[in-house]
């Protein structure tokens, strides 16, 4: 046990498979009641270091601490600590909502309210259906409400919104907002880059197994990432340039064409934009990744 330790600390974390590295050298830390996202590519690396971090998988190197304790090692006190949420549950669907959530209950010392999360997920309506009788995002809503029924003091989310409504993902973001109020820390990873941006503190890209870029979201991908893109035709020919005066460039081509300028426009980069520039092309597929995609 490491008491001090942040609830999160990974150093030089490595995995290898048949000689291959899905996960190769990556280093981060999480805050007490901090939202971290660990964003990358399908194969990037991000299911083999999370399952580590659970207490699913081996390490082949590095150090690991998870809540003061290394995951390999940790006991049944040390897994009621966590929330875990995965991509798919596996559950059988033969019993209702609120059975479900009863049953999960009892084995955590201080569990939250069975109705409130059952509310707080938005499946109020739905408490007396049998599991198997919902639809894809309601089912997705049981795995979420789960996660959060022990009260967690690490909440893992892995693709938590998959197969939501913009209604259901907007009240989910709402959700995390109060569990973030409470101190959970939370250990995000998405696909849908506004989520990332909406709801994480800071994140880490992996890519290939490596992590290529951490900070806090506003960070991500450096000064040079962040500056406005201005784009225009002339003669019928495209044209783009980066620019920190985007106003002044627009106020030039205004002048240069005496009048309107044919399709400006004026972006500043998304996070998403910086990602895909950061992800680029070519990453190592994680072994990983494939037996859950199998």
């Amino acid at each position: 046990m490491n008491p001090g330790a942040p609830p999160v600390l990974v150093r030089k974390l490595s995995k290898s498979y048949g000689g291959a590295n899905a996960v190769d050298g990556v280093s981060f830390e999480i805050q007490e009641g901090e939202t971290f996202a660990l964003l990358g590519p399908n194969g990037a690396g991000k299911s083999t270091t999370i399952e580590i971090l659970e207490g699913y998988r081996d390490r082949s190197s590095g150090e690991v601490s998870v809540l003061g304790a290394d995951p390999a090692h940790a006991g049944l006190d040390w897994k009621a600590r966590l929330g875990i949420v995965l991509q798919s549950s596996g559950e059988s669907g033969n019993v209702t909502v609120l059975e479900q959530l009863t049953h999960f209950a009892r084995y955590y010392p201080k569990p939250r309210s069975v109705g409130e999360v059952i509310e707080a997920v938005g499946l109020a309506g739905k408490a007396k259906t049998r599991i198997s009788k919902l639809s894809g995002g309601q089912r997705r809503r049981v795995d979420v409400a789960l996660g959060i029924i022990g009260r967690p003091e690490l909440l893992f989310l892995d693709e938590p919104t998959t197969g939501f409504d913009p209604e259901a993902r907007r009240q989910f973001w709402a959700l995390i907002g109060q569990l973030k109020a409470e101190g959970t820390t939370i250990l995000l990873t998405t696909h849908y880059l506004d989520e990332a941006a909406t709801l994480a503190d800071r994140a880490g890209v992996i890519v290939g197994g490596k992590l290529v870029d951490i900070g806090g979201i506003d960070e991500i991908g450096g000064a040079q990432a962040k500056v406005p893109i201005v784009r225009w035709r002339q003669a019928g020919v495209g044209h783009s340039q980066r620019t920190a005066e985007p106003s002044a460039l627009a106020a030039r081509l205004y002048a240069e064409a005496g009048g309107e300028v044919e399709a400006l426009d004026i972006s500043r980069p998304s996070l998403e934009d910086i990602y895909l520039n950061l992800v680029g092309a070519g990453a190592v597929a994680d072994p990983a990744d494939q037996e859950v995609e199998a």
